[in-house]
This record gives C-alpha cells, structure tokens and sequence, in this order.
C-alpha cells in the first residue's frame, strides 16, 4: 500500500510525524514544567517541613552508597567495648559540637533542628545499620545539602565521637510512628515462646537466658541446682521436702519453695533469706499487709499463686486453663505475641518498647514492677494481684491501678511523703520522678536481655548517670566537679549519685533493703517531720540527723529552702 504513496505525499507525512513528536514533546515538557511550577516550586526552598518518604529513602540510599567500601569497612580501633573514659570523652565532645542540632540523647529534638531541612535524624535508628567506617565518615566529611558540616577533628577525636554515638543515652521517642504500626500486627499473633527467637537473635537469646528475669521461677527437676539451702538439715520452719517442691522461686534475696495441688501451685510458709542464709515464716499478714490478704483464708495453702503471682512470673498465664505459654519474663512479655515476626521476621510486625512513647514504654516494666490491683477485681471470684487481661499494645491503665496513698501516713506499701516502702514498686517511685517526665525510661538505664553489671545496668553503677549528667551542664549537678557537688573524696561511695538519690531504703526481706528510684534527695529534715529514711544517716550510722543537718546547712552550694523543707 505504502508502494502507491506519491514521494512527495510520503514526504510530507514524514514532516507530519515529526512535527507531532515536537509538539508531544513539547506539550509533555509543558505539562511537567507547570506541575513543577505550581505543584512543587511553590514552597520548594522552604525548610519548615518534613521531606517526603520517598526523597527520604532515596536521599538515605545514596548516602551509604556514596561511601567508598573501604573506608565503610573500616573498625573503630577503640574496639567494639570502648573503655569509659573513651566514650566520656566522646560524649563530652557530642556536648560540645553536636547537641546543639541533635540534642544530647541523638533524637533531633531541638529547636534549631526543627528549622532545618532535612530534620536530623535520630541517630540511634540510623547508625543501627551503619559500620563505624560509615559513621567516621560522615562525621570526618560532612553530608552535602545538608546541615551537617564536616569536622576536621583529629582521628582520635572522631572515633571517640562514633564510641559515644553507639552508647547515646536512652530516652523514649516523642513521635512514636513506628510503634503504631507495630502495635496494629499484635492483634493477629498468638505466643510462641522465648525458644523461636534464639535463631535469629542469638547473641541477645544468650544474654538473656543468663538474666534473673528468665530465671525467677525454675522447676528442681530439670534445675537441681536451682535449691539454695540444704533442705537435709532440719529447721521447724521446714516441714516440706525436695521431692514436695514443684516450683523454686527467686535466687537473688530470698528463695521461696510452690508445691501443685490440682492445676493451682502454692507456697511454703518458710523462706530461704539468701543475704543471711536462715530460714524465715513466709505467711502474708492478714492485716497491715498486702491488700488482697484479707480476701483470702490465713493458711498459704489456700492462696493460689495463680491470682497471686504467676501472672508476673510468666508468658501469657491463662486465668481459665492455669496455663502458660512459658514460664519466667520471656521474650514475649515485653515484645508482644510473635507468631507472626518468625512467619515473616519484620520490625513491623513485633513490639518494641524502645519504638514507643515514655508511658507506653516504661508500662512495660511497671505491669510487674508495682503495686497495685485490677482495674476489675474479683474477676471469676478470684481477686488478682497482677493486671490480668493487659498485654503489650494495650493500654495499662485500663487494666491497672497503682495502689493508692494519703500523703503523711506511713503505711506497708509508702513512706508519708509517697516514697515506696518495700520492694517491687520501682514503678510506683518511678512515675513520680523527674526523670520519667522528661522521657527517661526503665531501659534508659537497664538493659532487659542482661548485662555484666549489678542490676542489669547498661554501664557501671558509678558511670551510667553520666550518660546523661555532668558538672555544670544542663542536667547537672551545678558545680565543677562530681567531688564539689557530693562533698565526698573520688571514688567514695559517698560520691556515687545513686548513694543519695536512690538510698536503699526499700525493704524486700528482714534488713534486706532495695534502692528508691523516685530520685529525690530526703533530706535529715523530712527523716524527723515525717520519718522516712534519709541516705546521710543511712551511710554515716553512727551521726544523727541534727548532726547531717548541720552539715548540709555548711554547704554553700545547697538551698536551705530545699534542705530544710
């Protein structure tokens, strides 16, 4: 057909065809350059907003790629445990140079971050997934288009920069998005136990077994060894076997021994006291006690430890069967079911506490470390002493109440001024402190899957408030020195911030006592006003407290206002 086109004809639908590719050409330039000018021009140089996620995902693609592969490689040669005085160093480096923009926890809240474009990103998230080559990288070079300069610092400094950034002070996120993803995949998964996450997170799995949370009730058939006094010795509290035990509960304080009776466990009333190595009546008061005593006959033998304990001591306790997915605090108890993370291992589909905001965050140590009662209580007859019913992602308050107090009375559970009065309220101290209200959280300071320090700290008991304070800095204390503020020799206990701001006043066995976390500093007065220990005349024993008074009274750098309240 083409054949019988006259060449002149033919020559001009050539010049048709290219005149429509200019003019579709054209148009389609037209089009894009009047969606640019009016869809994203606009506004294109402003700094006051966040940039989208695709820009955000490119733009972070790049920059990893940007960085040549052998410097990406390159180790921190402080090594993968920096001494603390290398990450002191870099923190008070960070202060210096970095806050300003990133804020002294690495979340970009500051006030001139919000102004800049991009944000700063919050650098726990992002040097998760960068080697310490990459991070010395960024520091030593800058990034371009960005607000962050390139810091010709010498290498030295620079690792101890990226040391410090792996070790940045732990305090919730502000903005939570992540933890509302997560939070919408509980839902749908059913517990699966501790066991399903070895695979994946081995060296955590490993830490963890090793930790009194995952060891806190362990059966002596399969843990011999778990029965601390020789039961072959007679005592007259004793009146029970190793054979009679089905259960071994505690190993740090005290050791208490459940005996199973149809599908309910119990406990024997005598105690193994671990600090002084003698026997002790284990009987709950029914008056002057815990609260739930009275709803429940005297005798240990008619008080279940079901509605009582097991829900705290184990992986979803089932009030209807008296079942447990596992016992002890397994993963799923702070991480939410997790049937669906080993289906298709995600960080969408699991529970973080760390992705969450301050109260959700620090509820997931609280559910267990307080004292309190269900919201609904007695639930199928039987009054509980755990929130039954809240798992992670709900909300606990719906399910829990912490026990109540009238300022200025001493009772079982308070001192007169709030303070706890024995153990497992660290969460009832907690919520009172300033540092809850300025975002800190349980594992700011404790790591959950385990430490080689007391207490499971992240850091050393005499280190792991400077994470966060220092002379003279914001946080403080206000004065030049550690040793100028506490009035005590380096390196004395009298010098280490939790011997005054966390006395061991809180009583768990006998004179076995546990450490406040309310923070506050009680003073000699409060001790006479309101009789409530002080951390002066708990150290010095042998002084009084007219005799702490006036010592403080002598320190120029203490208000008499708040040391004499």
């Amino acid at each position: 057909m083409r054949r019988g086109i006259h060449p002149a004809a033919r020559k001009f639908l050539v010049k048709l065809r290219k005149r429509a590719r200019v003019i579709l050409l054209s148009t389609s330039l037209l089009a894009i350059g009047g969606g640019f000018y009016w869809l994203i021009l606009p506004g294109l140089s402003v700094a006051d907003r966040d940039p989208s996620m695709m820009e955000e995902q490119i733009a972070t693609w790049l920059l990893h790629q940007s960085v040549p592969d052998v410097l990406k490689a390159r180790a921190n040669p402080l090594g993968v445990h920096p001494a603390a005085a290398q990450i002191t160093a870099g923190r008070d480096l960070f202060r210096k140079d970095c806050e300003i923009c990133h804020g002294y926890a690495g979340d970009g809240k500051t006030e001139i971050a919000a102004g800049m474009y991009p944000r700063p990103p919050r650098l726990r998230d992002v040097v998760s997934t960068m080697p310490d080559g990459e991070i010395f990288y960024h520091i030593r070079n800058g990034i371009r288009n960005t607000a962050m300069p390139a810091w010709h610092l010498p290498d030295a400094q620079v690792w101890q920069l990226v040391a410090y950034i792996r070790n940045l002070p732990g305090v919730a996120p502000i903005s939570p998005t992540l933890a509302v993803a997560q939070t919408g995949s509980v839902p749908n998964a059913h517990y699966v136990g501790s066991a399903e996450c070895k695979s994946c997170h081995e060296e955590v799995y490993a830490r963890w077994s090793k930790t009194r949370m995952a060891n806190v009730v362990r059966d002596p058939k399969t843990h011999p060894d778990a029965i601390i006094p020789d039961l072959t010795q007679p005592n007259p509290l004793v009146k029970f076997t190793k054979a009679d035990i089905a259960l071994v509960y505690g190993s740090e304080w005290k050791q208490r021994y459940f005996t199973k009776i149809g599908d309910d466990y119990f406990a024997f009333p005598a105690q193994w006291d671990i600090t002084h190595k003698i026997w002790r009546p284990y009987v709950v008061p029914a008056n002057g006690g815990d609260w739930w005593a009275p709803m429940y006959p005297g005798d240990n033998m008619m008080r279940p430890t079901g509605p009582l304990c097991d829900g705290c001591h184990s992986v979803n306790y089932d009030i209807a069967t008296k079942t447990v997915t596992e016992w002890n605090v397994g993963c799923e108890r702070c991480h939410g079911a997790g049937s669906e993370h080993v289906r298709q291992p995600t960080r969408n589909n699991i529970l973080n506490p760390a992705r969450m905001n301050y109260v959700a965050a620090n509820d997931t140590c609280i559910q267990c470390h307080s004292q309190g009662r269900p919201v609904k209580n007695p639930i199928g007859g039987r009054y509980y002493d755990w929130p039954v019913g809240f798992h992670m992602g709900l909300k606990l308050s719906d399910y829990w109440a912490l026990e109540d107090h009238k300022m200025g009375e001493l009772t079982f559970t308070h001192f007169p001024d709030g303070t706890a009065h024995k153990n497992r309220m660290q969460g009832n101290d907690f919520v009172q402190s300033l540092m809850y209200a300025r975002g800190v959280t349980c594992f700011s300071c404790h790591d959950p899957h385990g430490s080689e320090n007391d207490a499971m700290l992240r850091r050393p008991v005499n280190q792991i408030c400077m994470t966060c304070h220092g002379p003279n800095t914001q946080n403080g204390p206000h004065a030049v020195s550690i040793e100028e503020h506490t009035h005590h020799r380096p390196g004395s206990t009298g010098s280490e911030c939790v011997a005054c701001h966390m006395p061991k006043i809180e009583q768990t066995i006998a004179d076995v006592n546990v450490s406040s976390h309310t923070f506050h500093f009680i003073t000699p007065s409060e001790t006479d006003r309101l009789k409530i220990p002080n951390a002066c005349t708990n150290c010095h024993t042998d002084k009084t407290t007219s005799w702490a008074a006036a010592a403080l009274t002598s320190w120029d750098d203490r208000s008499p206002w708040r040391m004499n309240p």
